[in-house]
């Protein structure tokens, strides 16, 4: 897995601490508004030699809040609960300031404690769920602040859910690999006292909020675009076109009102550019640009597929962009200078150089039941005419009882069959008395344009046994959904493919074929290993505005919702 790097870009001291975080440390709620801090009576607070005391008494209260709540940021599933890792946390930054006030006075909150409690109720524009981080009662809280011990209890629990939402901008609000075992991508929440720190020393306090989320123009458009669809979902939704025939381009149909107004409201369509009962012109042209931004086939006619897209609720597309968003706070925002980004979900590979998309391909993934995991790595090697050795699941469930009805079953494929390194004779063996727990061979496919890696693969080796590669199976690429794989990823076009990847190091397309034809089997090492991620997004938006939405084929935009709906924290 890649590191993510750090995400905070104002130029303050804090940057440079940042560098170093820490494992996040996860959320452990202070006492509600009203509460008295846990174990009741406040205590005095344990002091060692040589300590600097706080002077006044706001600060002092702080302390004494600190020495009896609950400590902020030092759940027992992130942290251990050493000495050392609860100094790192809330506690410790406000004893390294000798626990002076970060968001209030002596006369309650001061501006920038204003500033934060209107950044939470605004966070839903960054897909966030204000309730999270109540702005109201954190309101209600300041405005019944009467004491020191109350602004203590304020300070404290502003810096706590100011914690709270600055790990849910920089690293999401659910741990993906929690959530499903195939996202292998761990972001890093950082540590509670650099990112108070970082807040406190920079010099423009909305500059230092906003650097907290994603510094990508990926996530920028996603936020933008959100912002104008719920302003269409508020305004009365999309038009429902009914159900009936197969449309196609040159007939006439009663429903052609509503669709128009339903491609209007999504501005595929401009207002009045269409009119009659026929179905023609530029209503198809529209139609054909909704198929290719929802990954349909683009022929312009309206089956069930594309009617089915066209009725998708706006709510739920809605929806499916806030999960996306979550999706991009896991990634780094660097992801390479050079880089191979596959999406499983739009079936698609691009490179990118210097922030250009330099190559773009069709890929096929793995099938629903085969789902190809999400994760980053880096490719080291290609391989030209590849012998492809059998994975032991396909050996035993797919091939084995082909073995059983006819021991040369696999001979005109190419695949031999070896123990150890001994080459062995089909015909010898009684496959009748092999199974999937008992099967003590390995079946090898030698080289050859039947290969079922096609002609060359490219390698990042990795546990799952996860490669991107030629395929003898052409004919899939014109399909519009692509899950036809046991998880690796096929590429249609490979030789370009390897001509970018291995252009810097002296090989181009020609060569490569060159290589191909002597049927001899290559390895090639790249001089600059390439980062390759590998991801799951279902809604994102391009250069040019356009969003784009596809199907959730594995799934995961309905365990990613359930997750972060069963752990939204309780309000203050």
């Amino acid at each position: 897995m890649i590191p993510a790097p750090s995400r905070f870009l104002v130029p303050t001291v804090a940057t440079a601490l940042f560098l170093a975080i820490a494992p996040g440390l996860a959320l452990a709620q202070t006492p509600a508004a009203g509460q008295a801090p846990a174990g009741g009576a406040v205590a005095a607070p344990v002091v060692t030699p040589n300590e600097v005391r706080p002077a006044d008494p706001l600060s002092r209260a702080i302390e004494r809040y600190l020495a009896t709540a609950p400590a902020p940021m030092l759940d027992a599933a992130y942290s251990a609960g050493s000495g050392e890792e609860a100094d790192l946390g809330v506690a410790g930054f406000y004893r390294a300031r000798v626990f002076q006030p970060l968001w209030v006075s002596a006369e309650g909150l001061n501006p920038n404690g204003q500033r934060l409690i209107a950044a939470f109720a605004s966070s839903a524009d960054d897909a966030l769920d204000p309730r999270e981080y109540d702005a109201d009662g954190l309101a209600r809280l300041a405005s019944a602040a009467a004491s020191d011990d109350d602004l203590a209890r304020l300070e404290v629990t502003l810096s706590d859910t100011f914690v709270t939402y600055a790990n849910h901008l920089t690293s999401g609000r659910v741990k993906p690999n929690e959530v499903n075992k195939s996202l292998n991508i761990f972001p890093k929440a950082p540590d509670p006292s650099v990112l108070l720190d970082f807040i406190d020393s920079g010099e423009d306090f909305s500059l230092a909020l906003d650097s907290l989320s994603p510094n990508t123009p990926n996530y920028a458009r996603l936020k933008q675009s959100l912002a104008v669809w719920r302003a269409k979902a508020a305004a009365g939704g999309f038009t429902v076109v009914p159900g009936g025939q197969t449309l196609k381009p040159g007939m006439t149909d009663p429903r052609l009102e509503a669709l128009r107004a339903r491609l209007v409201e999504e501005d595929l369509l401009a207002p009045a550019s269409h009119t009659g009962d026929v179905y023609d012109g530029t209503l198809v042209e529209a139609v054909k640009l909704f198929q290719e931004r929802h990954g349909l086939d683009v022929d312009g006619v309206i089956g069930k597929n594309t009617l089915a897209e066209i009725n998708v609720p706006i709510a739920e597309r809605v929806a499916q962009m806030e999960l996306n968003m979550e999706r991009r706070r896991w990634m780094p925002d660097d992801l390479g200078a050079r880089y191979v980004f596959v999406n499983l979900a739009d079936q698609t590979l691009k490179v990118v150089d210097d922030d250009k998309t330099i190559h773009t391909a069709r890929v096929v993934v793995g099938k629903p039941y085969h789902a190809t995991p999400v994760f980053s790595d880096k490719i080291t090697y290609a391989e030209v005419n590849p012998y492809w050795t059998v994975p032991y699941s396909i050996a035993t469930k797919e091939y084995l009882p082909q073995l059983r009805k006819n021991p040369g079953a696999l001979a005109g494929k190419g695949i031999r069959i070896f123990s150890g390194n001994r080459e062995v004779d089909p015909w010898s063996v009684s496959w009748g008395s092999y199974g999937t727990g008992k099967f003590p061979f390995t079946l090898r496919q030698d080289p050859g344009s039947s290969n079922a890696l096609g002609r060359i693969k490219f390698m990042f080796p990795n546990k799952f046994n996860i490669y991107i590669h030629d395929t003898p199976s052409k004919a899939l690429f014109s399909q519009a959904q692509r899950s036809f794989s046991h998880g690796c990823i096929r590429t249609e076009n490979p030789f370009d493919l390897g001509a970018v990847l291995l252009g810097p190091d002296g090989w181009n397309k020609a060569k490569l074929l060159q290589a191909r034809d002597t049927g001899d089997r290559r390895v090639i090492k790249l001089k600059t290993p390439v980062p390759v991620h590998l991801t799951y997004l279902t809604a994102w938006v391009n250069k040019d505005g356009s969003v784009n939405f596809r199907r959730d084929v594995y799934g995961r935009d309905t365990v990613l919702a359930k997750a972060i709906e069963a752990r939204r924290r309780t309000p203050l």
